[in-house]
């Protein structure tokens, strides 16, 4: 897939919620986004870019994973739900200025129920990972 300048036709989310720029690949399997984080972001304190921040940035991904396959089936973007985050580690907090990359890899799929697992890079090396189960609500 190319990449996706509008990032909000995919993604329920708006400002100043919106915690990813661009969709960068996505397949039945792997999907990556790039954020850029500015200092007015909601979740940047003291220069740095929040916990809460990083994990709304994997369930983004998702959740822009998922409204592209909506787009290409012609189906509206449709709300999804954080149902649990397994396992977060978080090896450093990315500072203002930055970007960070975004990987998640879909492990398993049942109905409106999907678990993946999210890496977050910045500068190429790791700065936070997770197990995310995710709640698609579809229309």
């Amino acid at each position: 897939m190319q990449a996706n300048n509008h990032i909000t036709t995919l993604i329920p989310q708006r400002a100043p919620f919106v915690m990813l720029d661009e969709l960068l690949h996505s397949d039945a399997t792997t999907t990556r986004s790039t954020f850029s984080i500015q200092p007015d972001n909601i979740f940047v304190e003291e220069g740095v870019l929040k916990e809460p921040g990083l994990v709304e940035n994997i369930a983004q991904t998702v959740a822009a994973s998922a409204g592209h396959q909506a787009k290409l089936e012609n189906r509206p973007v449709a709300i999804g739900y954080i149902g649990s985050v397994k396992n977060l580690e978080v090896f450093f907090l990315p500072k203002t200025g930055e970007q960070i990359v975004t990987e998640i890899t879909v492990e398993n799929q049942i109905f409106n129920v999907t678990m993946v697992t999210g890496k977050i890079t910045c500068n190429d090396q790791l700065a936070a990972q997770c197990q995310m189960k995710i709640f698609i609500n579809q229309p």
